[in-house]
């Protein structure tokens, strides 16, 4: 059952939907080959699947910590100390508090997005293999 205005159930339909099509897109000849040679079937998940799906799981996971790092609703709703707010509840509380001043506000914004940039920096090599591949 799906909350209205919470984005995880649509976060968990978008990834398994986006995986079970990478999944699809691999060809079967791969783990038809792995068997021939032995490998049983946690075998050819592990040393075929899981690397060729690391692009596609990587892009999930900065996929899932984005809506669930910008969820706005599910904080407001269950957390009532000011103090226990995420960033985006608190600029949500700051940008009521302080109207008119856009160099904090700004500032504020900035601080919220910066998990976000270092998340990708570090899957960055993920993405890059991924559109080599």
């Amino acid at each position: 059952m799906s909350r209205c205005g919470s984005g995880r159930s649509s976060a968990a339909r978008s990834g398994r939907s986006s995986l079970r099509q990478f999944f699809l897109a691999i060809p079967r000849e791969l783990g038809d080959a792995a068997r021939v040679d032995g490998a049983n079937p946690w075998q050819i998940y592990r040393h075929i699947y899981l690397p060729l799906a690391k692009p596609a799981l990587a892009t999930l996971a900065i996929f899932t910590f984005m809506w669930s790092w910008n969820d706005l609703i599910d904080p407001i709703i269950y957390l009532r100390d000011i103090e226990t707010l995420t960033v985006t509840a608190g600029l949500s509380l700051f940008q009521g508090q302080y109207v008119g001043r856009w160099p904090l506000l700004m500032a504020g914004a900035l601080v919220s997005v910066i998990p976000m940039i270092l998340l990708f920096i570090v899957a960055q090599r993920q993405f890059v293999r991924g559109h080599r591949a």
